[in-house]
Order: C-alpha cells, then structure tokens, then sequence
C-alpha cells in the first residue's frame, strides 16, 4: 500500500503514544507497496513463482480494501502453518511482559490478527487536523483502548482477547459514527480504501526478483530458508500456492 504525501504529511505530535505503540515505538506509517500482473517488462522476465508471489501480494491488499477486514485477508492470503503464524504473532504482536509458552496457538493468532486490525483502522484517523479533531478522532474509551496491555499473567491472556474483539468492536463503531457526523472522515475513510486497493501493482521492470535467504528465526521462516521479499511482505511457496509469511512495517518519521 503506498500513501500519498498529505498522509506523510501529517504531524507524529498528533498521534496518541499508544498508537505509535501499537506495532513497534517508530511505527508510525505503512508503506507497503506490492505489484504483479506480468511477467515481462522491458526484457525482463520473471519467473510465475515470482509473478504468484506478486499477486499474493495484490489479493491482500484488494481484499483488505473491500472492508478494511484484516482477519478476512489474513485468511486469504497468509500462511496456513501454525508455528509460522505463532512465531510471527509473538515477534509483531506486541505482547511484551508475558510469558506467551502456555498461551494456545489459537488464542495467540487471534490476539495478533485484533492487535492488527486496530493497527488499520487507527491509522485512518492518524494526523488530526487540529486539538478539536484529536479530541472527537481520540475520546477517552478509545484511548483507553489503545493503552490496553495484557496482564502478565498468562492464565488472563484469553480474557484479554476477548477484551480486544470488543475494542475493535467499539473501534468500528466509533469510526463509524465519526464518518456520519462528519463528511472528512468519510472522505479518510475512502481516500484510505482506494489507496490500500489501488497499489500500484508493478512488478520491477530493470531487474530479476530472486529469493532472498533467511537469517532470522523469529520472523516465522527457518534459518537459511529461502523467501521472496516484495517490499514489506515474506512470501513463499506453500504447496502450490505463494503465501505472505509476514508484513514488515517501513517507517516514515514524521
């Protein structure tokens, strides 16, 4: 997904600590930018492996897009390896202060796949115009929810799950309220679906995209395992089809 300059624009003063948390301390902006519907450009041709993985990409995104769902795109399109989705769920998830050993794979993918989804939506209200803005973009309940931690118990980590859904419950519904009363919000809310949606989709024209090899266990891909790196996304071949592994988010201070 690649943003144009008024969402870059936009003062890292403005933004409530919590959401500069969410995904990491410097994770302020996503500047994902995926592409593939060919194989030739130029001269160059990539291979269909290269081109799959590309369009793994693209699905994601235009899923995403649709309705702003990421549990439905991570369906979609991410991994179906249960150690892969838990090993990157405890590196990005943010769930630092507990010991995530007993805590079940289930639990664990669905606290990241809530953790991410509030990560979408909130950027949408990112960069309020004015303290007026920040005040109705930022209620009190809605930062209460961007500051929630879970409890270093892991025994409560199902309760905070739970606790999570409603937020991102809550979250839409503030959303959506926000974009009746007030026509910009409604106007961010379909600036950022058209973005997301309309990428661009092109795959390098000057060079041959080849896998990368694999250094870090943590990111959920084994050590020397080969992956491809289209900006942001690890993707690699699952069976016969390319899956994301996992999304880096790129950062843009303001």
């Amino acid at each position: 997904m690649q943003l144009d300059n008024s969402w870059r624009s936009r003062g890292r003063g403005s933004v409530p600590n919590c959401f500069r948390d969410l995904v990491g301390p410097t994770v302020f902006l996503l500047t994902v930018v995926c592409g593939a519907v060919t194989t030739t450009a130029q001269g160059v041709r990539q291979t269909t492996e290269v081109v799959k993985a590309y369009q793994v990409c693209e699905q994601f995104q235009r899923v995403l897009a649709q309705d702003l769902d990421f549990s439905k795109a991570y369906e979609e399109t991410f991994t179906k390896n249960i150690a892969r989705r838990r090993a990157v769920a405890i590196r990005d998830g943010e769930f630092s202060g507990v010991d995530l050993d007993s805590v079940s794979d289930s639990l664990l993918i669905n606290a990241y796949k809530q953790r991410m989804q509030l990560f979408y939506l909130m950027l949408i209200l990112s960069g309020p115009e004015n303290a007026d803005q920040e005040r109705s973009f930022f209620p009190p309940n809605i930062k209460q929810i961007l500051d929630r931690k879970p409890a270093a118990d892991p025994k409560q980590f199902g309760s905070f799950v739970s606790q999570m859904e409603q937020d991102v419950r809550t979250f839409r519904e503030h959303l959506d309220r926000l974009a009746g009363e007030n026509a910009s919000v409604a106007a961010r809310i379909q600036k950022f679906k058209t973005e997301v949606a309309s990428g661009p989709f092109n795959p390098p024209k000057d060079y041959l995209v080849k896998p990368q090899v694999n250094t870090d266990e943590s990111r959920g891909l084994r050590r020397g395992e080969k992956y491809y790196a289209i900006e942001g996304y690890s993707v690699i071949r699952e069976g016969v089809k390319m899956k994301i592994v996992s999304i880096r988010f790129f950062t843009r201070l303001f």
